[in-house]
């Protein structure tokens, strides 16, 4: 039997996750979202590319969260985007009310199912879903530092001219400025990425990364990333459903791991069929430790305003 996966949210990056993993033959895809016409006009456009490109998998559009039922996979990509005069704690109340009503309605119906969120805010949108679902907390998880990741071997290979399969790059900490690249264990063809690119070069590079999100909004004006986001969550989602045993860094549920408690913070696991089957924790350096310690305040002080609004 195909497996299943269900994506809430059909818009440029539910959609496009959809894209990417009907490419990799992952399993049968159910997009879903709550505008009538726009998953099921997406869906059949996407299943009728499957002849062309020779995927073999199906492709249903719907308004209802029945048609998830006994999925594999659920991914969420619904979300608002911060509008003019709306402050920080309204955004973080509006995704959150989104999310809880996402996953109050999916999560029963796929009981055994891994729950990837890729929301913002993301570690805290992970943390109610996680609330919102009752599943093990490693089968919850959220999808960011498989993205900034990829943004930071990106800007490597750009430096470099060398070919982005030969870099390896780990990022930590929460998703957005206050993530923390760690070039100490990023290398090219296995060789510190250091002994590429100067200090103030890597320096650059990595505060680049910290603001890749930002950059491409500021040139698309009125829009936000989605090929690398949803490419990032497909590679997540063949992970589990392969059981590939990825060591990528994903926002896991911490219980004591790097001295953080109760929180999804983005740190380097195992991903595999059961989901997160084990969280690495690296030796870090003191400065290294001093900026997760900032990363984390900042994650938790978004979770903070989210238990204060209820």
């Amino acid at each position: 039997m195909r497996k299943k996966i269900s994506i809430i949210g059909s818009g440029f990056v539910g959609s496009t996750t959809a894209h990417w993993v009907a490419a990799k033959e992952l399993g049968d895809i159910v997009l879903l979202d709550i505008v009538e016409g726009i998953p099921q006009g997406k869906g059949l456009d996407l299943y009728e590319a499957a002849p062309i490109e020779g995927f073999d998998c199906k492709i249903l559009g719907t308004n209802s969260y029945a048609d998830t039922a006994d999925s594999d996979i659920i991914v969420v990509t619904s979300g608002a985007p911060r509008k003019p005069g709306m402050s920080r704690e309204d955004l973080i109340k509006v995704n959150a009310d989104i999310t809880r009503s996402c996953i109050s309605q999916a999560a029963p119906l796929s009981p055994n199912a891994v729950i990837i969120m890729v929301n913002n805010p993301l570690d805290a949108m992970t943390y109610v879903a996680a609330e919102a679902s009752g599943f093990p907390k490693e089968r919850v998880m959220g999808q960011a530092g498989v993205l900034d990741s990829a943004r930071y071997r990106t800007f490597i290979a750009m430096e470099t001219g060398v070919s982005v399969e030969d870099i390896q790059a780990m990022l930590m900490g929460g998703h957005g400025d206050e993530m923390v690249p760690l070039p100490r264990f990023s290398t090219i063809g296995g060789i510190p990425v250091t002994e590429f690119i100067g200090p103030e070069r890597l320096a650059a590079i990595v505060d680049r990364a910290r603001k890749g999100g930002g950059e491409i909004v500021n040139l698309l004006k009125t829009g936000s990333a989605y090929y690398a986001p949803a490419a990032a969550t497909a590679q997540m989602v063949e992970a589990v459903l392969k059981d590939k045993k990825r060591v990528i860094p994903v926002a896991a549920y911490l219980t004591g791991q790097y001295g953080l408690n109760d929180i999804y913070f983005g740190v380097p696991v195992i991903l595999g069929a059961g989901g997160i089957e084990k969280i690495i924790e690296l030796p870090l350096n003191e400065e290294e430790t001093a900026l997760l310690t900032k990363s984390a305040s900042a994650v938790r002080s978004t979770l903070d305003i989210l238990k204060t609004l209820g």
